[in-house]
């Protein structure tokens, strides 16, 4: 396929459509914000051209309905001022539209995934500061055909998945003709009240950490799909081998990304181990929503920011695991992220040596003081799983794909993977960032593509309705 090329229709700031109220003009963050180590989310939405509106209709849609949503979600509107709060000013989100130079079958026929930074307004930059810069930024690509993608780029600082299913909900509805006015998704910003801080002092340590593991690497993303069927006989294998005595000790069946998390860890560990020629300690951190884990009366209803927290699963000797032993590690530091943790971590007492000791240890200094940092391996897991993204309807239907983007090569970063349901939640999609030689040998593990198909067409299968 010829090179994918955008060209820039226009530019413009999309404001409130009411102006933000004096006492909210600061936004503070939480201490959990603070811990975030990437400073945004990006993720596509693509649409196809059957649809009853013209182009100039749909993107006058877009605008008008976004700065009444804007209304209700005022931080999204404005900038970051430094790393304990939001400078709510009402400049509005950065709003970019682009033509590009192919149809949108034609692309998706076979994803390029590093062009597919061509798709949000801005190059992320995981070096740079953040101060100054817009909290929400959006790019709506024009494909030749008609088709639509729509690149969102969203600080960090305030949303995670959760928030962002949260802000696209809204939108869509403000966008709907037929919606009811008294039904409209409202937005909560109570994070800063449970989770408060009035210092950098978690920024600072934070910022330390994940200094420290981040690496100037040749990165390279692909895509592995995982169909249901797939990930149903893992689990089947796991069940079957948990227990010696299934009828006195029943085992507890793993979710999906339990189970896919588990998988990749596993093979992952290979690849270290045949590109450095030693099984290597390694840890893994599964990032855990803690809204479906605290109590429910000190959770509100639409939750902005980030109530996030990252399970760490470890296996620090050189004794290989097997997958049924892998899966119980990472589900046991799961299910540890508890109401019971969530309460000790909001509490004065323990929150902060809970912070502290988390952060060391994924540095690597709980560790060995007698090893290397360098020979610990670490693997980051995101699930965007269960979120409505593939639900968000401007007017013109569903997306027909929802995606990530493709790391570009000299990035600072670490190993990763971002987890996301098939268009029908048919299967998983893993979008997983390794350094070059390790991702080559993942490729290379044929038992690994017995359950997985490597880069596939969004267009193929059930994972799309769309026909090129």
């Amino acid at each position: 396929m010829e090179e994918v090329k955008v060209e820039i229709i226009s530019k413009e700031n999309i404001k409130p459509s009411s102006p933000t109220p004096s006492h909210l003009k600061t936004f503070k963050h939480s201490f959990l914000d603070q811990l975030v180590p990437f400073p945004h989310a990006t993720i596509i939405l693509f649409y196809t051209s059957q649809n009853p509106f013209e182009f100039s209709e749909r993107l006058e849609l877009l605008k008008q309905s976004l700065s009444e949503t804007l209304t209700q979600f005022y931080p999204f509107a404005g900038k970051i001022k430094d790393d304990l709060s939001i400078d709510c000013n009402d400049e509005g989100a950065n709003f970019v539209v682009v033509k590009v130079n192919c149809s949108i079958s034609k692309f998706l026929k076979k994803p390029d995934l590093n062009s597919l930074n061509k798709f949000i307004p801005t190059t992320p930059n995981f070096e740079k500061t953040m101060t100054g810069a817009h909290v929400i930024n959006i790019q709506v690509n024009i494909f030749d055909c008609g088709g639509i993608a729509i690149g969102f780029r969203i600080s960090h600082r305030i949303a995670d998945g959760d928030s962002i299913d949260t802000f696209l909900k809204a939108w869509t509805e403000r966008a709907g003709y037929n919606c009811n006015s008294e039904l409209l998704t409202e937005p909560n910003f109570a994070t800063s009240s449970l989770f408060p801080t009035s210092t950098s002092h978690f920024r600072n340590l934070s910022r330390k950490t994940w200094g420290s593991i981040f690496r100037k690497e040749k990165w390279v993303t692909r895509r592995f799909l995982f169909k249901n069927s797939a990930i149903a006989t893992l689990k089947a294998q796991i069940v079957a081998t948990s227990s010696s005595d299934p009828l006195k000790n029943p085992p507890n069946t793993p979710s999906r990304v339990q189970t896919v998390s588990a998988l990749f860890w596993k093979y992952f560990m290979a690849a270290s181990k045949d590109q450095f020629g030693t099984q290597r300690p390694s840890m893994v951190f599964n990032a855990v929503n803690l809204r479906r884990r605290m109590e429910e009366s000190l959770h509100p209803e639409n939750a902005i920011g980030n109530f996030l927290w990252l399970a760490t699963s470890e296996h620090m000797s050189e004794h290989e695991l097997n997958l049924n032993e892998l899966v119980s590690e990472v589900k046991k530091s799961i299910e540890e992220i508890d109401k019971d943790f969530v309460a000790r971590l909001q509490s004065d007492k323990e929150g902060s040596s809970i912070i502290e000791n988390a952060l060391g240890k994924i540095s690597g200094e709980t560790w060995s003081n007698n090893k290397s940092d360098e020979a610990l391996e670490r693997l980051c897991i995101s699930s965007w799983c269960n979120f409505g993204f593939y639900d968000v309807d401007f007017g013109w239907g569903k997306p027909i794909w929802m995606s990530s983007i493709g790391i570009e090569s000299n990035s600072v970063l670490t190993n990763m993977i971002i987890l996301i349901d098939t268009k029908f939640k048919d299967g998983i999609e893993a979008w997983i960032t390794l350094d070059e030689e390790k991702m080559k040998l993942l490729m290379s593990s044929t038992e690994l593509l017995t359950y997985a198909t490597l880069d596939p067409s969004p267009l193929t299968g059930s994972n799309s309705g769309f026909q090129a």
